[in-house]
C-alpha cells in the first residue's frame, strides 16, 4: 500500500518537474523572441497631415478608391486623449479605418499628440471648441460643404456628442463607439475610482497627469487578465510569428500613454464622473450649456456588453438622451478592446459603422459651408 502511494507521489513530482522545465524553456524562448528583431510597426495605412494646431494635427488616410469615386461627406475620427489613436488602424487585418476606406469614405483623424508641460492649462473648451471646431472648419472648406460625418470613440465620443449638441448643423451623421455619456453608474471600477479621486489635489500637485499613472490605473482595473494571463498566453504561443507580432503591437499601444493636460483632466472628471453634468444639462463649454436634445442628426451608438472601461450603462441610454429621431443602437458581446481588434470587429462591428456612414452619405449633395463655420 505504502509502495503504491510512493509511486503516485513520484509520478506527480515527475510531472510537476517536467512542467517546470517546460515553463523555463518557454521563458527562455520568450526572452529570445522579445530581444530579437520584431515587426512592431503600427498604423497600416499611409497618412498625410492636413492641418496642425499646437501639438495636435489632422491627418487624412490615403483612399483606396479614386478621388472621383469617394463619397461626398468626409468622416472625421475623434479618439480619446488617454491612448494613441492608431488603435483604429493597428495593422492590416485589424483596422477599422480600412473598412471605412473600402466603402469609399474619405477618412480623417485628429491626432491629439503628446501634451507638454506648457499644455497643462488647456481646457475642454480648447479641445472641443477650438481644436475640433477648427478641424471641422478645415474639412468643410476642403470639401466645399457645410457638414461632415464624425466617428467619436470612447472619450472622443463624449467630445463629439458635446460638439454635436453645440453645433448640430456642422455634423451630418454622428457615430459613437464605446462612448460614455451617462456617468451615474457604479458598474466598473473605473467609475468607482474616478468618483473618489481628489482631482484638484492631483492637478495642483502634478500639473499634467502622467501617462504612466493613467496606465497603471487601467491595468489595475483587470489585473489578472492584463498583468498575468496575457503573458502566460504569450509563452504558450511564443513560436507563432503572427501571434507574437500581434501581441507586441498591442503591448506597444497599451503602454503608449500620453500625459493628460491638467485643467482638461480636472474639468472632465468633475463634470462627468463626479457630477454627471452632461446628462443633467449643466455642462458648460465655450460659455454655453450643452443640451443633448440638440443632437438632431442621425446617430449610431455601438457599445460592448463586457466593457470594463465604459460600462454598458454609460452608453445604453443614448437613444433616449439625444433629440434625434434616427438613432441606431447596438450592443456586442465583447470587451472594450475587442471592439477594435477582435475577429468579430473586422467581420461585424467595423462593417456596421462603414455601411451606416456609406448609406447616409451616398445621396448627400454638397452644400456651401456656413459663413459661421470655423475655418
Amino acid at each position: 500500500m505504502a509502495q503504491a502511494s510512493n509511486q503516485v507521489w513520484e509520478a506527480a513530482a515527475t510531472a510537476m518537474l517536467d512542467q517546470m522545465v517546460e515553463f523555463q524553456k518557454r521563458m527562455i524562448r520568450g526572452m529570445e523572441v522579445l530581444t530579437s528583431t520584431l515587426d512592431t510597426d503600427v498604423g497600416a495605412t499611409d497618412t498625410e497631415e492636413v492641418h496642425k494646431i499646437g501639438n495636435t494635427r489632422l491627418v487624412r488616410f490615403k483612399p483606396v478608391k479614386p478621388e472621383s469615386e469617394l463619397l461626398p461627406v468626409p468622416v472625421m475620427i475623434v479618439y480619446a486623449l488617454v491612448n494613441r489613436p492608431y488603435m483604429m488602424d493597428l495593422q492590416d487585418d485589424r483596422s477599422i479605418v480600412k473598412k471605412l476606406l473600402d466603402v469609399g469614405l474619405d477618412v480623417y483623424l485628429i491626432d491629439w499628440g503628446y501634451p507638454r508641460r506648457g499644455d497643462r492649462f488647456l481646457t475642454l473648451d480648447d479641445y472641443i471648441e477650438r481644436f475640433m471646431g477648427e478641424y471641422i472648419g478645415v474639412l468643410k472648406a476642403r470639401h466645399e460643404r457645410g457638414d461632415v460625418n464624425v466617428l467619436g470613440v470612447c472619450q472622443g465620443g463624449t467630445f463629439s456628442a458635446i460638439y454635436a449638441a453645440l453645433h448640430p448643423t456642422d455634423i451630418r451623421n454622428l457615430a459613437l463607439m464605446v462612448t460614455p455619456i451617462d456617468f451615474d453608474t457604479r458598474d466598473g471600477l473605473l467609475n468607482i475610482w474616478s468618483k473618489a479621486i481628489d482631482v484638484d489635489l492631483m492637478v495642483d500637485t502634478l500639473g499634467n497627469v502622467p501617462g504612466d499613472f493613467m496606465n497603471i490605473g487601467f491595468l489595475m482595473l483587470n489585473p489578472w487578465r492584463l498583468m498575468f494571463d496575457k503573458y502566460i498566453s504569450f509563452l504558450e504561443h511564443v513560436d507563432s510569428k503572427d501571434f507574437v507580432s500581434n501581441f507586441v503591437r498591442m503591448e506597444k499601444w497599451i503602454f503608449d500613454s500620453p500625459d493628460q493636460a491638467g485643467e482638461a483632466f480636472r474639468q472632465f472628471l468633475k463634470d462627468t464622473y463626479h457630477q454627471n453634468k452632461l446628462v443633467k444639462g449643466e455642462m458648460v463649454i465655450g460659455g454655453r450649456k450643452v443640451n443633448l436634445k440638440d443632437i438632431t442628426m442621425p446617430v449610431l451608438n455601438l457599445f460592448a456588453e463586457r466593457d470594463h472601461l465604459v460600462p454598458p450603462a454609460s452608453s445604453r441610454g443614448i437613444p433616449d438622451l439625444v433629440g434625434s429621431k434616427d438613432v441606431t443602437s447596438e450592443s456586442f458581446p465583447t470587451g472594450h478592446i475587442g471592439m477594435f481588434t477582435s475577429a468579430r470587429s473586422q467581420k461585424h462591428y467595423a462593417p456596421t459603422i462603414a455601411s451606416w456612414f456609406a448609406e447616409r452619405s451616398k445621396d448627400s449633395a454638397a452644400k456651401p459651408a456656413s459663413k459661421k463655420g470655423k475655418k
